[in-house]
């Protein structure tokens, strides 16, 4: 019940962003940027409450996991299993937006300003984020200090895998440590109970601040590249149910049950990071083993975002369709195989989405600058990429437990 109730409010302050973004939109024109600015806060405040909570959660529920699977072959053997749900869904992903974007061509005879790209200065700058080095240093933490500072997630991950592991092979005598770190992930569950009661307040200041700032008229105006990017979605969630039917049965609707308020929440708040402590609790509640939960969980949030990856594919034909540059099945084949690769390599990075694009369309001769066509509607598809994501890594996590449970019972 208490599940509905929030369920329930989130709606209303999504119902309640929209309307309040218009009326300064179209009532007080000269006052929407103020409204905007403020309203915000509101937002601001639940991310920064959630991302107060994510690294202690991630690190000590993901060593309790390890240690408590006690075989490193166990540990071994769900890892393998992850990660070619999470290479094969990737594939899948950028694949569909190609395909989408090719078959509706929304870039195509399309009337954009070439002209005044200035909003791509930064993100253009940035694209030196996009390399071998930067990989590294965003997987193998120089401080495991700074990675909690910032919130790293991979680095944490890496950190608490080889954590987890030496904590294992001490036996007995790390039961005391594994029961502590045990308690605090109990205790910061709570507190995620408390949290995402502010979660209504959060969506209503990030819906209407950017209804506000841009109206509904945007969606005229890139009406064809939502269509196709909203039918690129559908698609993805069908393969993704139809993935999830394969393993779980019917059980598959009362996860997609279980998990509609981390999706809510990621829908109008733009951040999949942000329902991350909630969908442990969730995955938990459905009925997935904790450990597992709390190892493929975490590897997910670096590595299984599948409404991201189709986003790459999709944006950076529909920037080329917009300039005319022609790309053969052969080169666009290989620059889904390129984005396999560099979409890894910005963990941590914010708007890595948009600068994978931006790095990629330099690399295949498209005019990067490019990116400021998509910045005006980069918001509403961050609302269903980031829904998107969450659903790949709920449906992964309980469709990997399930797979795990069915081995051990053999």
């Amino acid at each position: 019940m208490k599940n509905n109730k929030l369920f329930i409010a989130i709606i209303i302050a999504l119902i309640m962003g929209v309307l309040l973004g218009c009326t300064f939109y179209y009532q007080f024109p000269a006052h929407k940027e103020v409204f905007a600015n403020n309203i915000r806060l509101l937002g601001t405040i639940f991310i920064r409450l959630i991302q107060m909570i994510i690294a202690p959660l991630v690190f000590c529920t993901l060593v309790v996991g390890i240690a408590k699977m006690g075989d490193m072959k166990m540990v071994g053997r769900v890892g393998v299993k992850a990660m070619a749900w999470f290479i094969t869904a990737s594939f899948f992903s950028l694949a569909i937006g190609l395909a989408l974007v090719n078959l509706f061509k929304p870039g195509v005879n399309a009337k954009f300003d070439l002209d005044n790209m200035q909003d791509a200065t930064e993100l253009v700058s940035k694209t030196d984020a996009l390399s071998l080095k930067s990989f590294i240093e965003h997987l193998i933490p120089q401080s495991v200090f700074e990675a909690f500072a910032h919130n790293e997630i991979l680095q944490i991950v890496v950190f608490a895998v080889f954590f987890g592991i030496a904590l294992t092979t001490l036996g007995e005598r790390g039961n005391q440590i594994i029961t502590l770190f045990d308690k605090i992930s109990e205790v910061v569950l709570k507190m995620v109970t408390y949290v995402m009661w502010t979660a209504p307040l959060g969506v209503l200041g990030a819906i209407a601040g950017i209804v506000a700032v841009n109206g509904l008229s945007i969606f005229l105006v890139y009406g064809k590249f939502l269509i196709a990017f909203l039918g690129g979605l559908i698609v993805l969630w069908t393969i993704l149910i139809i993935a999830g039917y394969f393993f779980l049965g019917k059980d598959v609707w009362r996860l997609m049950k279980a998990i509609k308020e981390p999706l809510l929440i990621a829908f109008s708040t733009t951040s999949s990071e942000a329902v991350f402590p909630k969908l442990v609790e969730n995955l938990k509640e459905y009925g997935c083993s904790p450990k597992v939960v709390s190892f493929v969980l975490p590897l997910g949030y670096s590595f299984n975002l599948d409404g991201s990856m189709m986003y790459l594919t999709f944006a950076s034909i529909f920037i080329a369709q917009i300039y005319e540059v022609e790309m053969s099945l052969a080169t666009q084949i290989g620059m889904l195989l390129v984005l396999m690769v560099t979409s890894k390599g910005v963990a941590g990075v914010p708007r890595a989405s948009l600068i994978v694009i931006v790095a990629t369309c330099a690399m295949f001769n498209i005019p990067p600058e490019g990116i400021a066509l998509i910045l005006p509607i980069d918001h509403f598809c961050d609302m269903g990429r980031s829904m998107t994501n969450v659903l790949g890594n709920g449906l992964s996590t309980a469709a990997i437990d399930k797979f795990e449970t069915n081995s051990q019972e053999e």
